[in-house]
């Protein structure tokens, strides 16, 4: 995923979300509709979710030090792992509660049309932020299905912004289901309802973009088609002849690590073992542009040496 479509993706969602906040809570100040009080939060709670993919994004990019000598890459996987954090507690924890005292505690709705108005509104915008996540991401998941995208990317950008998103586009209907209901029947207690299933709905994207993100801090290597380019690119079929093993690891979203094995002929010399492995390291980096770090060990397989010298 390009750093430059995230960035996009989610500076639109950063704008719709503090616009559609500020609406939401005037319709809930004339309103007193707890889902519209609910989906204010999320909103904030998005807006700030924005905000810290864009400070991870911007602190991720300085150099390297003694300390960290390779470099800062994985804090955008640090301030993804915040976005659920902050989704988790603020959206969706919120929203239960909220939901809950409403159920116990229902009250009219005052001035519908706020809330029926706002909600309209929202479902637009959202649906604007949307449709550019799902465009950047088209750009980054080369073919992949949806569900693979949201588990392979490397980016947490994207796939946080599309499911906040999704998220939001379905608490919008749910919120304006909630208050249609409410109207409908005279009964409050379907407008808490419907802030009960935001708050299920957000605790449940929180909880697959933790497992999701929690992975990417671990350190995941890179997918299968990237490890097959590496693994071809070192092979010139002369002086390198095989990859014993390999080893990979994203330090960042666009930052590869990649350490490997590398069978050459027992009878090169020790110059050109050292020429073959910086050839190789220029095909790898052709191949695989992301792979920034590579460390190279030659070794001899013994049953090569051993078919070789028998007479």
């Amino acid at each position: 995923m390009s750093t430059h479509g995230g960035t996009r993706a989610v500076i639109a969602a950063l704008l719709a979300n503090l616009a559609i906040a500020v609406a939401k809570f005037v319709a809930w100040a004339f309103s007193g509709s707890s889902a519209m009080l609910a989906e204010a939060v999320h909103s904030v709670a998005d807006s700030g979710n924005q905000a810290l993919l864009l400070l991870g994004g911007r602190r991720s990019r300085r150099a390297a030090t003694p300390e960290h000598p390779f470099g800062y890459g994985r804090e955008r996987y640090v301030f993804g792992f915040l976005v659920t954090v902050v989704l988790f507690s603020m959206g969706g924890l919120f929203a239960l509660y909220e939901g809950y005292e409403k159920i116990r505690h229902p009250h009219a709705l005052e001035a519908w049309y706020w809330p029926v108005g706002v909600l309209v509104f929202a479902i637009v915008a959202e649906a604007f932020s949307f449709r550019t996540a799902v465009k950047e991401s088209n750009h980054a998941r080369a073919g992949l299905g949806w569900v693979a995208f949201v588990r392979r990317a490397k980016a947490p950008e994207l796939p946080v912004v599309l499911l906040e998103d999704l998220g939001a586009l379905v608490g919008l209907v749910l919120a304006l289901g909630g208050v249609l209901l409410t109207m409908a029947t005279g009964d409050a207690v379907w407008d808490g309802v419907g802030t009960i299933c935001i708050g299920v709905l957000l605790v449940t994207i929180a909880l697959v973009l933790a497992a999701e993100t929690k992975s990417l801090l671990l350190g995941e290597a890179a997918g299968p088609e990237v490890v097959d380019d590496i693994s071809r690119s070192l092979v010139d079929g002369r002086t390198v002849t095989d990859v014993i093993h390999m080893k990979t690891l994203h330090l960042g979203p666009e930052e590869l690590l990649v350490a490997a094995k590398i069978a050459v002929r027992h009878d090169e010399t020790a110059a050109q073992v050292a020429r073959a492995i910086d050839a190789a390291e220029a095909r790898v980096r052709a191949a695989v542009p992301m792979a920034r770090l590579i460390y190279l060990e030659p070794d001899i397989r013994r049953g090569a040496v051993t078919a070789s010298t028998t007479p």
